[in-house]
């Protein structure tokens, strides 16, 4: 097998390694965290439970089930964890893992400056690898917001529709 191949498949098996390495243990499902602001300026923050037909089911911090009626709601937040870190991780791997398979080998330097250049230009690119990942992740958890008020009867069907997907409960009957 030539070197290209070989640097092809332990690009492949790192990509692997790192995409499908998933918490295994079974856990119960989580449903989105949720602040509601009512119409009367009251904030409810808690899981979203379930989405019924009129109203949505959330669990408080304090343990205990609140419904909140739709026609009493002026604001959903969905509120989603920051993945900063993550992307920058990702990114810097990636980052080091670009530059040793496809640059590494097109450096022309002295070869008693050689590890040095490479640690330098390695951590430079995994250095952008990791902004651009930490951006990416920025705007990966960026808390997702719906106006209730003044929407039509059909764009809050969809936001429902949307919230059912991200609730414990998926299909309440």
């Amino acid at each position: 097998m030539n070197l290209l191949g070989k640097k092809f498949i332990s690009l492949f098996l790192v990509f692997s390694l790192m995409m499908l390495s998933v918490n295994l243990y079974a856990k119960e499902r989580q449903g989105a965290k949720l602040i509601v602001t009512k119409k009367d300026g009251q904030q409810i923050e808690g899981e979203l439970i379930t989405v019924k037909p009129t109203s949505l089911l959330l669990l408080n911090s304090d343990g205990k089930d609140v419904s909140v009626d739709i026609a009493d709601i002026k604001v959903i937040r969905v509120v989603k964890k920051s993945r900063v870190g993550t992307g920058a991780l990702y990114g810097a791997l990636i980052g080091g893992i670009v530059y040793a398979i496809e640059w590494s080998d097109n450096v022309e330097v002295d070869p008693e400056d050689y590890l040095l250049v490479t640690v330098l230009c390695a951590g430079t690119v995994a250095g952008a690898g990791a902004l651009l990942g930490g951006l990416i992740g920025a705007t990966a958890g960026i808390d997702k917001t719906f106006q209730i008020e003044g929407m039509t009867d059909s764009e809050i069907q969809e936001t429902l529709d949307y919230l059912r997907k991200k609730a414990r409960i998926r299909d309440y009957k």
